[in-house]
């Protein structure tokens, strides 16, 4: 493994695991009652993850590049897998890491209140206090949440079916669309500005199909219609999901790949 693979797969690890803890926005703005403030956290944090995700495109594409020249590609699809695995090793890191994400996200949002400033909330995070908050807010998921688990989980299979498909394909567009130029080196070009077909679909199925679910049960959980705790649980959920969509991203990685070289083949 050379220096700008490792480079790509921490990159990648990032990127999921901010997707991952954006979930614990939500959290935090149900157990504060700043829904707005923490929707709009979570925006930013959405925007980041996926924002940051076109950054790979440019390493990913001179690995095509090279393994084109050199005829290295079993080797690349090897390394492509193994940029699904970072992921998915990464969206687990996010989930334990929920409990402690949803405290600050709490503590920030509380200061965001009170002074109204990104800015001071950035500098607040380097001071002594700050670090002092982050050190106190880190906690693993305990065994009660593991157990609640087993309770009703507050949103439909329909639902986490939907986010798993969409984050699967989140995951796997980029590198698809990358993988199908090396299969149809004549046409990599137009395979590659097929990524934007393919995460334009799942962000429509995430912002129209799902979100809109969320943002009812949140509605339902400040009606006293839900509980804060099948809230919760329902977030839980919805991020496992995520996991086993960026799992199952290795098994759409090849098919996919072949299907956009088709695409690019035909347009």
């Amino acid at each position: 493994m050379d220096t700008e693979l490792i480079l790509i797969c921490a990159l990648t690890a990032l990127i999921n695991v901010i997707g991952a803890l954006a979930y614990a926005a939500r959290i935090a703005g149900v157990r504060t009652g700043r829904i707005a403030l923490s929707f709009a956290l979570f925006n930013i944090l959405l925007l980041v993850s996926r924002t940051s995700n076109g950054f790979l495109g440019p390493f990913l594409a001179k690995r095509i590049e090279t393994a084109l020249a050199s005829g290295g590609g079993d080797a690349l699809l090897w390394e492509l897998r193994l940029v699904l695995a970072s992921a998915a090793g990464a969206v687990l890191v996010g989930i334990l890491l929920v409990p402690t994400g949803q405290r600050l996200f709490a503590a920030a949002i509380t200061f965001f209140q009170a002074n109204r400033s990104t800015t001071r909330l950035l500098l607040r995070s380097v001071t002594p206090a700050g670090l002092h908050t982050i050190r106190d807010s880190i906690a693993l998921p305990s065994a009660e949440t593991l157990r609640a688990l087993k309770r009703p989980r507050g949103v439909s299979w329909a639902v986490l079916i939907a986010n798993a498909a969409a984050q699967g394909l989140l995951a796997v567009g980029v590198l698809a669309s990358l993988y199908a130029g090396y299969l149809v080196p004549e046409f990599r070009v137009t395979a590659s500005q097929m990524t934007a077909i393919v995460n334009g679909f799942a962000t429509i199925l995430l912002f129209a199909l799902i979100d809109p679910q969320i943002s009812a049960l949140t509605d339902d959980v400040v009606d006293g219609t839900v509980s804060e705790a099948t809230f919760r649980r329902a977030m839980i959920w919805v991020s496992l999901s995520r996991l086993v969509g960026t799992v199952l991203a290795q098994a759409l990685l090849v098919p996919a790949a072949v299907v956009i070289a088709w695409a690019a083949g035909w347009i």
